[in-house]
């Protein structure tokens, strides 16, 4: 086993007065550095609880367990993650990274942090003074911004540790429950914390839009947090994802990426246009795309056809040798297989769905290109649900039940989806192979494809965002939707996804 991996961030004045044996001893950690009285006073305490906050996190085991559960649903494994405040590192081993590193302001904790987790490393160190010369992927904060005198400022120096594709994750407890929680420290049931600072989700998320993140989700959990058989699995796992009920949880997450900044050089695009009995769109589809990005690849799979689809998209490869265009033919049925053909085979930067009936007109795709592009968002979704339709573009019921299915994925996904069904989506080819790797987690659920994307998206808390869009009446051939059997079958994926996305 390899000897624990401590390390101490200085600051040049507090070097100064180092004995010039300490500075060659990269292990010493004798002398922490000088803090002002507040942080003095935290450090203090921390110290002094080191040795006992096994017993503490033992005593809140309900607590400490729904954590780390979340936590790795959050974080795939084999990351490198950050985490601020790491205490006894229990959290930071629970994610399983590749790189893990934990910074705490208290020198008894990472010394109890080492000797537990020696494959990890942890560092003495100021949150708000951070010196990291290394990127992470993940960046943790779990139950420790209300101990910090300047938030905004710590949330800031994170930056020179991120790249566009970090995730900080923010959990604390939730300001109602400050009264209990004050009860439990006099009656001994909880570890007495230092004076701090109270926080709503709301607050964080400014702290963080200050600190130029953008939030990609909010989520509330734990609303009994001791180990009562059946009941905790009632209350935790169903009644607190309730609406009204939810608001009652005692822990609370905010997930955020760095703002991006558009690129150096324009996004090239991959188009995949699933289509089936198309033959009279396809042309048009072709004429109607306009010129966004940089270069544009379309690729057709055909699921299929019997009224010469494919001929005809022979024919316009032909007929538009300067276009960049491929047909494949799908090996399974559905959209959503014909979906994972084309983005298996595309190169560009940013893939692109279209639907080969033009119901969503192909001039539209400009907007989502730029909205990626500009780092407005990771995953662009259309909705068809604010502008008028044209008459017969969708029936009544097709509409409330987009309607309904919108509702219930916003709560699924802790992210605003008006419209999970409309079929121009747009995100980064390297997003989508992250997605594609951990597609086992949903499992080949999806015959339409959207779902499939939207789970994946959220599961790699991706900042999903809404492009309105004009919706048209089909012009050539039938609709392949069933309304009453595919109706079924988005309840069933809502249920799904709950147990997927939320009772974890």
């Amino acid at each position: 086993m390899e000897p624990a991996r401590l390390y101490r961030l200085f600051s040049p004045s507090d070097l100064e007065d180092l004995d010039p044996a300490e500075c060659r001893d990269p292990f010493h950690l004798a002398r922490p550095p000088k803090l002002d009285a507040r942080k003095q006073a935290i450090r203090d305490h921390f110290d002094a609880y080191a040795g006992r906050r096994a017993y503490w996190e033992h005593k809140a085991a309900a607590y400490y367990e729904d954590q780390a559960r979340y936590h790795q649903f959050l974080i795939p494994e084999g990351l490198r993650v950050l985490e601020i405040g790491s205490g006894l590192g229990n959290l930071l081993a629970a994610v399983k990274p590749r790189r893990g590193v934990g910074i705490d302001l208290s020198p008894e904790m990472v010394k109890e942090a080492a000797q537990r987790h020696p494959d990890l490393e942890f560092r003495v160190g100021d949150a708000e003074m951070l010196s990291l010369n290394e990127k992470f992927d993940i960046i943790i904060l779990a139950g420790v911004v209300g101990h910090l005198l300047d938030i905004e400022a710590t949330l800031r120096g994170l930056r020179h540790v991120c790249t566009p594709q970090t995730r900080i994750i923010v959990s604390y407890y939730s300001h109602l429950w400050e009264p209990i929680l004050r009860l439990a420290e006099k009656l001994g049931m909880k570890m007495p914390q230092p004076e701090q600072s109270w926080l709503s989700p709301m607050d964080i998320a400014n702290l963080l839009h200050l600190a130029d993140f953008n939030v990609v989700k909010v989520e509330r959990r734990l609303l009994l947090p001791k180990r009562i058989p059946a009941l905790s699995s009632l209350f935790n796992n169903v009644l607190a994802h309730l609406p009204g009920l939810r608001a009652l949880c005692l822990s609370h997450y905010v997930v955020a990426r760095p703002r991006m900044r558009r690129p150096e050089r324009p996004y090239s695009t991959t188009i995949v246009i699933p289509c089936r009995n198309e033959r009279g769109n396809i042309d048009a589809a072709l004429r109607r795309i306009p010129r966004f990005g940089g270069r544009q690849e379309i690729i057709f799979v055909d699921g299929h056809s019997s009224d010469g689809t494919p001929d005809e998209i022979r024919r316009v490869m032909a007929f538009y040798p300067g276009k960049n265009i491929k047909l494949l033919v799908q090996d399974g049925t559905g959209k959503g297989d014909a979906v994972r053909k084309g983005f298996e085979k595309a190169t560009g930067d940013v893939l692109m769905i279209l639907d080969a009936d033009l119901t969503v007109p192909p001039e539209a795709l400009p907007k989502f290109y730029e909205a990626i592009a500009g780092g407005k968002g990771e995953f662009i979704n259309g909705c068809r649900l604010v502008y008028p339709m044209e008459t017969q573009a969708m029936r009544l019921l097709n509409l409330m039940g987009n309607k309904f299915f919108g509702l219930a994925f916003s709560w699924l996904l802790n992210q605003r989806i008006k419209d999970t069904l409309c079929g121009t989506k747009v995100l980064f080819r390297n997003d989508y192979e992250r997605l594609a790797a951990n597609r086992q987690y949903f499992g080949e659920f999806d015959p339409f494809g959207d779902f499939d994307l939207l789970f994946g998206a959220s599961k790699l808390n991706l900042h999903i965002l809404e492009i309105p869009v004009r919706y048209h009446a089909r012009s050539y051939g039938t609709t392949n939707i069933q309304r009453f059997a595919h109706g079924w079958l988005l309840l069933k994926m809502t249920v799904y996804g709950f147990f997927r996305l939320k009772a974890v």
